[in-house]
């Protein structure tokens, strides 16, 4: 068996209804202070580039056209709320990845019973951070090829109505990748083992990782995905992938 997309799907919404575990709140505070203050700095920022291009576009679109910025406009704050979305929960995963780690451990102590030797306290977790920057590198180096394929794809005649399942199919692999890489990697386990434990459990992987690409995009419910991604990723490690080790 491949997994199951549902269940995968599934994980997500369970690791958010345990983020009121009152064992799990400080682990969950960190994280999410960071993304909410990313967020509005980017936010910011994204609202004065779009405030500028719907100025620039009614200043420039000639009067008889002057219809169409009802619909530019809303698809210009649209695409700056995705990206603001999308942008600090990236910036989060990256300076905060060894408290996601800590996470992790917690959820996997609390559902086994048994203890993980891991980072063992905030302090180790600071001194990890260097090496979790590392990792998240090697991430993106994995995906920078994939990208530029899909962006072929993108562009070639025929191939282009197939675009956009492909994105998202790549951003479901790397999103369920990069939350499956906490739990694993406190039990040592290389990223090469990452990739081969969620192509084990593929259509798990791509439901749970599905589902964490789509919310990640939605404003201000974006503010808890990496969290309840990071329990759902543990839940699905602890149940369907655990018996790798």
């Amino acid at each position: 068996m491949n997994g199951n997309v549902i269940t995968g799907a599934g994980y997500f919404f369970r690791g958010l209804a345990m983020l009121t575990d009152k064992r799990l709140r400080a682990f969950v505070i960190l994280p999410l202070v960071a993304n909410i203050s990313l967020f509005i700095l980017l936010g910011s920022v994204a609202w004065s580039l779009v405030d500028g291009l719907v100025q620039t576009t009614e200043e420039t679109l000639p009067s008889w056209l002057s219809f169409l910025t009802w619909l530019i406009a809303p698809l210009l704050w649209l695409m700056g709320s995705l990206a603001t979305g999308y942008l600090s929960t990236l910036t989060v995963l990256v300076l905060t990845s060894p408290f996601h780690a800590l996470l992790a451990e917690k959820v996997e102590e609390q559902v086994t019973g048994q203890a993980v030797p891991a980072l063992e306290g905030i302090g180790s977790a600071i001194i990890a951070i260097p090496r979790g920057i590392f990792k998240e590198i090697r991430k993106i180096l994995y995906y920078i090829p994939l990208a530029i394929f899909v962006l072929i794809v993108t562009v070639i005649p025929g191939l282009q109505a197939f675009a956009p399942v492909l994105w998202f199919a790549l951003g479901a692999w790397m999103m369920g990748l990069q939350f499956m890489d906490y739990p694993m990697d406190n039990h040592r386990m290389s990223f090469a083992d990452v990739k081969e434990a969620c192509a084990s459990r593929r259509l798990s992987s791509l439901g749970l990782g599905g589902m964490v690409a789509f919310v990640a995009g939605i404003p201000l419910v974006n503010l808890v995905v990496i969290p309840a991604a990071v329990v759902g990723a543990t839940l699905m490690w602890c149940e369907e992938l655990r018996h790798r080790q």
